[in-house]
């Protein structure tokens, strides 16, 4: 976990906790492999965070409950999903500006939002987990991207592999 000033980017503070998943890798259950671990990383911070951001997805599931769901119900904290990649519904490509996004749809319902964090780079799929509407968690998302992740996703990134590397 990586808490981070959301107005300068400075990191606050981190925490790393390395476990075993209990739970075999299904596709869509990737929060019964990842939650206890999380939970270890989030009691060890000193500060609860605002918002939690998670590597995954909230609403954009297949099951309308993914990581960033399970997370925010279990805490209380307000949660957004943020994923590299679309893992149910459809969208049409944002025009390519930073800022851009289009409605990410599964069933007839906005499930999501395809949205644009640099120019001309991929877009992510941001969804809403637990107490954030889809326009404060895109407004957010714009807000801690200077590349195409966030910042908290970037800097957890690197911060698990130095972990498992042991540096």
């Amino acid at each position: 976990m990586v808490v981070l000033d959301t107005t300068t980017l400075a990191v606050l503070e981190e925490s790393v906790a390395v476990g075993r998943a209990a739970f075999p890798y299904v596709p869509g259950l990737l929060a019964f492999r990842e939650l206890p671990t999380l939970m270890d990383a989030l009691r060890a911070l000193k500060t609860t965070p605002d918002l939690l951001v998670c590597d995954g997805y909230g609403l954009a599931h297949p099951r309308r409950f993914g990581l960033a769901c399970h997370l925010g119900v279990l805490t209380g904290l307000p949660t957004i999903g943020v994923a590299k990649t679309s893992f149910v519904g459809t969208f049409t490509p944002p025009a390519p500006q930073r800022g851009a996004s289009s409605p990410l749809v599964n069933d007839d319902e906005e499930v999501g939002r395809a949205l644009r964090t640099q120019d001309n780079v991929k877009p992510v799929f941001v969804s809403v987990g637990h107490r954030m509407s889809l326009d404060n968690a895109c407004r957010t998302v714009l807000r801690i991207a200077r590349h195409r992740l966030p910042e908290t996703t970037r800097r957890a990134d690197r911060l698990s592999r130095d972990a498992l590397s042991g540096a």
